[in-house]
């Protein structure tokens, strides 16, 4: 039973890392209706500025570890700010109301660009992230199970930040008038605006959120795996959590999360030593494909009904 909850916990923390990334997808394809093949690319930049941020700052004579990594931050939300702003002002200004394949090359060539650049800006060596989270794996509730459960504390901290941000942004997209203007042009751009709704403020707000949130995922990312390129591929990890939960729902890509977190580590355990391993690397996949095949539009997605 221990060894159970140990694999089920460790799931629950690995799936609030991906429903984070998910949500960067969530958040622009209800504003703006664009799957954003960017959002791998984002999550890339923005760990990049926080990790030679975090270089750079020493230099200046600031040395305390907490002022460092709180203008290291301040820093790279500023940089995704303006990331943010750039793409609405020279490329979705310019395809409002277009075809959504359009808006899906444009996302495309906003890949390759900030990868591009964040190359040319922050260079490409790899490097890393100490936001003070502890590394070392700690034995819980041994007094109740044998043993005791390992968790890994980095993990933990990570979840736990995942998911305040999660709910934070859950309440804003519940409970504020901005939150409820991006619903709006979620469900019909022309309609909004025709009813006073700024539709390109609204877009530089969701890219900024989204660059927000790309900046806590990077950062979490970064510190477990350290800041390369391939940390791009992180996006793809997040693929099939917005496939099973919906594109439109944020609720649905923290279940969606979750649920991929725990199935890619309960399979495998306990059905990996029996097909020869590997099944967490395409398990998430698979039940994506399962849910197309079967509820194309998520768990949490809106039913589309064409009427003819």
């Amino acid at each position: 039973m221990a060894f159970f909850l140990e694999t089920l916990l460790g799931g629950l923390m690995a799936g609030m890392l991906y429903s984070l990334v998910a949500l960067g997808f969530v958040l622009i394809y209800k504003a703006s209706g664009v799957f954003n093949f960017a959002q791998g690319a984002m999550v890339l930049f923005a760990a990049l500025a926080m990790a030679r941020f975090s270089e750079w700052i020493p230099l200046l004579g600031i040395t305390d570890f907490f002022m460092v990594n709180a203008l290291a931050f301040i820093g790279a939300g500023v940089v995704m700010f303006v990331v943010a702003w750039i793409i609405e002002r020279l490329v979705l200004r310019h395809l409002v109301n277009q075809e959504g394949t359009t808006l899906l090359m444009a996302t495309l060539g906003i890949t390759y660009f900030l990868e591009g650049l964040g190359q040319s800006l922050f260079g490409s060596s790899i490097y890393k992230i100490d936001i003070g989270m502890p590394k070392d794996p700690v034995m819980i509730l041994e007094s109740a199970f044998q043993g005791g459960i390992l968790i890994n504390k980095e993990d933990f901290y990570a979840a736990i930040i995942a998911a305040s941000l999660v709910a934070l942004l859950s309440l804003f997209f519940q409970k504020t008038g901005t939150g409820r203007a991006l619903r709006a042009v979620a469900d019909d751009h022309q309609a909004a605006q025709s009813i006073g709704i700024p539709l390109n403020r609204i877009w530089v707000i969701v890219w900024c959120v989204a660059g927000v949130v790309a900046l806590v995922a990077g950062m979490i990312w970064g510190s477990k795996l350290g800041v390369q390129f391939s940390l791009t591929t992180v996006a793809l990890r997040a693929l099939p959590v917005v496939i099973l939960g919906g594109l439109t729902s944020v609720p649905g890509a923290i279940v969606g999360g979750l649920i991929i977190g725990v199935g890619e580590k309960l399979s495998e355990v306990y059905i990996g030593p029996f097909v020869g391993g590997g099944i967490e690397i395409w398990f998430a996949y698979v039940l994506a494909l399962g849910f197309l095949l079967i509820r194309p539009q998520g768990l949490f997605g809106e039913k589309i009904i064409d009427r003819v």
